[in-house]
C-alpha cells in the first residue's frame, strides 16, 4: 500500500479579519458616565467587582445625558441583596410626572455567590463597599464597586509623596531618553 501524500495548505485566506484569542465579536468600548476619583484617594481598594444596576427609564435617560454623582455614594449589603445608597441621579426634565427620586436606594445586580463573597469582605473590620465608576457596557448600565479600607491622613500623604517622586523620576528619564542632559 502506498502512503498518502501530505497535502499543502491552500494559499487562499478566509474572507474577513482573523480574530485573536481574547477578542470578542462586538468589542464595543465602555462609555464612562462618571468616575469617583475621590474614592481612590480616600480608600485603599482591596478588590473590585462589576455589577449591574436596576434603574427606571427616566434614570437611564438622565445617565445618557451624563448627569450623575457618586461622591457621597456607598454600598450596603443586606441579607441577600446589595444596595447603592446616596447615589445622585438628577431628575430628567422631559419625564415630568414619570420622574424618579434623585437619591433613592438602587439595587445592584449580582450573583448569589458574589453577594456572599462581598458580604464576607464588607463585614470585616474597616472595609467599606465603595462605587468607583459607572458606565454603559453593551447598552447596559454597570457600576464598578470596590472593597476599600479607609486611609488615614499619614497614608494619604505617603501616597502623594510616592506619586510625586514617581512623576519626577519619569520626567527625568524622559529628558535623558531624548538626549537632553
Amino acid at each position: 500500500m502506498a502512503a498518502p501524500k501530505p497535502t499543502k495548505p491552500s494559499a487562499a485566506k478566509p474572507a474577513g479579519k482573523a480574530k485573536s484569542k481574547g477578542q470578542a465579536d462586538d468589542a464595543k468600548p465602555e462609555k464612562v458616565i462618571t468616575e469617583n476619583r475621590k474614592a481612590r484617594h480616600e480608600y485603599e481598594i482591596v478588590e473590585t467587582l462589576e455589577c449591574g444596576i436596576a434603574l427606571v427609564g427616566s434614570e437611564v435617560k438622565s445617565l445618557r445625558a451624563g448627569k450623575m454623582s457618586l461622591e457621597e455614594a456607598y454600598g450596603r449589603v443586606d441579607a441577600t441583596e446589595v444596595w447603592l445608597i446616596g447615589c445622585d441621579i438628577p431628575e430628567y426634565e422631559k419625564a415630568n410626572q414619570l420622574n424618579h427620586q434623585p437619591k433613592r436606594p438602587r439595587k445592584l445586580l449580582l450573583h448569589r455567590r458574589e453577594i456572599q463573597k462581598f458580604a464576607g469582605l464588607a463585614y470585616e473590620k474597616g472595609l467599606t463597599l465603595v462605587p468607583l465608576k459607572m458606565y454603559f457596557k453593551n447598552g447596559r448600565a454597570k457600576v464598578l464597586m470596590g472593597i476599600g479600607r479607609g486611609r488615614k491622613l499619614h497614608d494619604k500623604r505617603q501616597k502623594l509623596k510616592a506619586a510625586t517622586a514617581k512623576r519626577e523620576i519619569e520626567t527625568a528619564l524622559r529628558g535623558r531618553a531624548r538626549g537632553g542632559r
